[in-house]
């Protein structure tokens, strides 16, 4: 950790983080030292994210000059073809591209860019989306690539080619093939380089396309000056943009067409529109980045570690270390970790602790270990601190491990069950081939195309199994909790992001 110690004052001015200050004047200074605020009026109560920039916890927050802009851009009526125009122009600039357009997010970007590789800019084409009957309807992507925003290219109706070897990509180019896609943080873990597959596919008239959500776009781009068409950048994430924004840069004629496939034309994207107010909120973040000063930011973000590790690690146990950034991150985070031995807590038992305690604090440590990372991004300015003796107080007021006797099963459900799960709207037939040894459990969980390992516990009449199944280019988590009576099983399954489904299980 960097032991140059700096002001708060010089902190703030040096990263933007009187950003968090800002939300505290004003005119709602007086109810939001009331505890009052636009969420808590309808019953909606914020938190303290430690989990960065995740969209379903809100995202980075918003920096006063993209607010400014955005509000400012809300006062005045204007043709969003002649502001894209500008806009646009104005980003490629910035970041060393032909062109640029500002997106409703970087999933938004993707399917734009499907679309032009598709469809181009050919009215009929398009509006014949996603029935590519006729038209190009494969993509290529490296099994590294793959990943839960894969949905993005494919709801433009095209079916995707996974390949692992260069052997595998070379076969798969073929005139079918509308473009290339992949993960930007992927692509160096796979088996062939970008260059080669751009080689490749640009003898055949096939462009490819980069997945940069989470990463910063610095200039000259890493992907574009390495052969690649299109990359899309999130705009709500460290760049602190609009939430709700991205945008997409590169070859001027793709550029071109994947403006004229989105909103607020006509075509296949029109659902995913973007207003005057996120295309001039995105073009103040750029600017802003362009001059930002990210070592001041580190020195900031150290100093806010420093006082949440001075804190817990007084705790006998607990340990804390920051961790430079890695991948796409970056930031550095601070990896939290406690001897189960000492503090008989799980990280999701931690997490349930902040999450439920005040201040509400959101946070990454959630399952059946014992560490989770903070992440700065979405901090504000003393809250590291709050941070701090909430940790402190969980720790320190925690069981000691002690031994427990497990109780014995009630039932053997070593066998084949068929599992019915019913959703809030609809319902699945599923397979379990489990093997019980005392009260561990083993085996196999099928769904209705995926199949992967289960795992879990019978206690007297209680039982757990947890299964991850890969579907695409995501993984689909089930955690079942509930009891068994001879050859029937039932309770409640975790989804996930995907809420809860009552289950009801027969030996078969």
């Amino acid at each position: 950790m960097n032991s140059k110690r700096i002001s708060r004052r010089e902190a703030f001015q040096a990263s933007g983080a009187v950003a968090g200050l800002s939300l505290l004047s004003g005119p709602g200074q007086a109810a939001a030292r009331a505890g009052e605020n636009v969420y808590t009026r309808i019953g909606v109560k914020p938190f303290i994210n430690l989990t960065a920039t995740y969209t379903i916890n809100g995202g980075a927050l918003t920096l006063p000059e993209v607010k400014r802009a955005m509000e400012e851009a809300s006062h005045y009526p204007v043709n969003l073809d002649e502001l894209m125009d500008k806009v646009g122009a104005r980003i490629a600039e910035l970041l060393g591209a032909e062109a640029a357009i500002v997106t409703a997010g970087c999933a938004a970007a993707l399917v734009h860019a499907t679309a032009a590789c598709v469809a181009g800019a050919d009215p009929e084409k398009m509006q014949q989306l996603p029935d590519l009957t006729g038209l190009k309807d494969q993509m290529i992507m490296p099994r590294q690539s793959r990943n839960q925003y894969d949905h993005a290219f494919r709801s433009v109706g095209v079916r995707m080619l996974e390949v692992d070897t260069r052997e595998e990509f070379h076969a798969a180019l073929t005139d079918r093939v509308a473009l290339v896609a992949v993960l930007g943080t992927g692509e160096p873990r796979g088996r062939i380089r970008l260059e080669e597959m751009v080689e490749a596919a640009h003898k055949r008239g096939i462009p490819v396309v980069v997945d940069a959500a989470a990463e910063l776009p610095v200039n000259p781009n890493p992907y574009l000056s390495r052969g690649a068409d299109l990359v899309a950048y999130s705009g709500g994430k460290f760049l602190r943009g609009p939430q709700c924004a991205g945008f997409l840069m590169g070859r001027r004629d793709l550029i071109r067409a994947a403006w004229m496939n989105s909103s607020p034309h006509h075509a296949f994207g029109r659902s995913m529109k973007v207003g005057k107010e996120e295309i001039m909120g995105m073009l103040a973040a750029i600017e802003r980045w362009k001059k930002h000063d990210l070592q001041a930011e580190y020195r900031m973000w150290e100093e806010w570690y420093a006082d949440i590790s001075e804190k817990i690690t007084r705790v006998a146990g607990v340990t804390a270390k920051v961790m430079p950034p890695a991948g796409a991150s970056p930031y550095p985070v601070l990896q939290v970790a406690w001897d189960p031995q000492k503090i008989a807590l799980t990280a999701g038992e931690v997490g349930r602790l902040l999450l439920d305690g005040e201040p509400r604090i959101m946070s990454h440590a959630e399952g059946e270990g014992h560490s989770f990372a903070i992440r700065p991004v979405a901090m504000k300015a003393g809250e590291s601190r709050l941070v701090a003796g909430r940790l402190a107080a969980i720790f320190s007021s925690a069981p000691a491990a002690r031994a427990e006797k497990a109780e014995a099963p009630a039932a053997d459900i070593t066998g084949e069950w068929e599992v019915e799960l019913r959703f809030a709207v609809g319902a699945a037939k599923h397979r379990l081939k489990l093997q019980a040894d005392g009260s561990d459990v083993r085996g196999t969980y099928s769904g209705l195309r995926v199949k992967g390992d289960v795992r879990g516990k019978v206690e007297g009449r209680r039982v757990t199994l947890r299964s991850s199944l890969p579907c695409e280019g995501t993984r689909l988590n089930y955690s079942f909790r509930g009891t068994v009576e001879s050859n029937r099983m039932s309770g409640e399954v975790d989804l996930g992001e995907y809420g809860t489904a009552a289950w009801r299980g027969e030996r078969v």
